[in-house]
């Protein structure tokens, strides 16, 4: 019972004096406690609040200490529980900034040690960690590499459910190398392993995550929508922070087909409501300058979020597209009414830099959405006329192929009369 009260009093230090909740746990794990199952579960409690409150530090260094000194104890428990306790502590540096290659290393020595000890399950648990480490480091090669090996050894032991796991993460990479073909059949082996076993609805979700954004590729984004909806439902019933960027993919969907009024619907949804916060505002100020078809409003918006916009390669890929769409559309709108124009006027009409709408104009002329040319040296656009299609040609075709068919029908019947 003592360290239980010891445990109480830790968990209510760690909110109003951290410092001394930190001496606390590591005076309750210096502990000799035996092996009472009292006495390890409140080491396996004090290992874990001990790393969460190092998380909430911001301390990378003092929570790699605390894994690499719980090996020791982590022996006396059950393998399961182990590889839980490991893989909670490791996941914690994820939320403190620039610690992702002490991740790495730390989620490296841990694999050695469990190599060392014989613990399969948690190596297998550390190297798909591992797997998903690398693709967030952009090391698609080594990730490659050591999904490859993993998905042999996981096949040979028809272990499903970290197969799923494994192949989820194999489809980011290859999405994340532009390669959607091998994206695509990665996610379809990941739902068929899934679908021959229980599927906990966090993996569920991910997989109707990764399921919207290669929709979204597509530019289905009607699929896309509901894909990211179940995706939604799935984290925000298990409390996940994944739910705001599943939110948030959404409301991208409804801008990118053109339904911009229906994010400010979606937004004030029964189910959104709890997630409010920038990203949020974001996509809602995208939506808004997409209603009003202003570029100034959506360089603004993008200039004002511009972490929440520019640093989801998703996300900024889509509105690349949409932006380029905007000005398009923005620009033939402005000339539709010259034959020759001052590209600089079409600039200031635009609120964008000459050069950029020069570069604008030249792309569309090359991709015959416009049909003129740039006179350089007067700064001016020069406007063609559309010239009706010329159908000569081609009804002359249609008229020879109609003969061949006559002379070779009359052919025929000659050849019928003289035999």
């Amino acid at each position: 019972m003592p360290a239980a009260h010891d445990l109480e009093a830790a968990h209510a230090l760690s909110k109003t004096a951290p410092a001394q909740a930190v001496e606390t746990y590591k005076a309750l794990l210096a502990a000799s406690n035996g092996k009472s199952e009292d006495g390890i579960r409140a080491k396996e409690t004090s290992i874990t609040r001990l790393g969460e409150l190092y998380r909430d530090l911001k301390k990378p260094d003092e929570l790699a200490a605390l894994i690499r000194s719980s090996h020791s104890f982590l022996l006396t428990v059950s393998k399961a529980k182990t590889a839980k306790i490991v893989r909670t502590l490791i996941d914690l540096f994820s939320d403190i900034p620039d610690s992702l290659p002490l991740q790495v290393e730390v989620c490296k020595e841990t694999i050695q040690w469990a190599v060392s000890e014989k613990r399969i399950f948690l190596r297998q648990s550390l190297e798909t960690r591992l797997c998903g480490l690398y693709l967030e480091n952009k090391l698609y090669t080594e990730s490659l590499a050591l999904i490859s090996t993993l998905l042999k050894e996981l096949k040979r032991l028809d272990d499903k459910n970290v197969l799923v796991e494994v192949q989820l993460i194999e489809s980011r990479v290859f999405h994340a190398l532009k390669n959607l073909a091998k994206s695509r059949a990665s996610l379809t082996s990941a739902r068929t392993s899934a679908n021959s076993i229980y599927c906990p609805p966090l993996m569920q979700a991910a997989l109707d995550m990764q399921s919207g954004i290669l929709h979204a590729e597509e530019k289905d984004y009607k699929t896309a929508f509901s894909y990211f909806y179940e995706a939604l439902e799935g984290f925000s019933s298990q409390e996940d922070r994944r739910a705001v960027l599943a939110l948030k993919y959404m409301l991208l969907c409804k801008i990118m087909a053109n339904l911009a009024e229906d994010v400010h619907t979606i937004v004030n949804g029964k189910i959104a409501q709890k997630y409010t916060g920038s990203d949020i505002d974001a996509m809602r100020a995208v939506a808004t300058a997409h209603e009003h078809r202003s570029l100034q409003e959506f360089e603004q918006a993008l200039a004002k979020y511009k972490d929440e916009l520019g640093n989801d390669p998703i996300v900024r890929s889509q509105l690349a597209a949409l932006y380029d769409t905007l000005l398009e559309q923005n620009v033939l709108r402005i000339i539709e009414p010259f034959s020759r124009v001052e590209i600089a006027h079409v600039a200031a009409l635009v609120k964008l830099p000459t050069a950029q709408v020069e570069a604008k104009l030249s792309q569309m002329i090359l991709d015959k959405v416009l049909s003129g040319i740039l006179d350089q040296g007067a700064g001016c656009l020069e406007v063609f006329e559309e010239q009706s299609a010329d159908k000569t040609y081609e009804a002359t075709l249609e008229t020879i192929k109609q003969v061949g068919q006559v002379v070779e029908s009359l052919y025929e019947k000659a050849g019928q009369l003289s035999a």
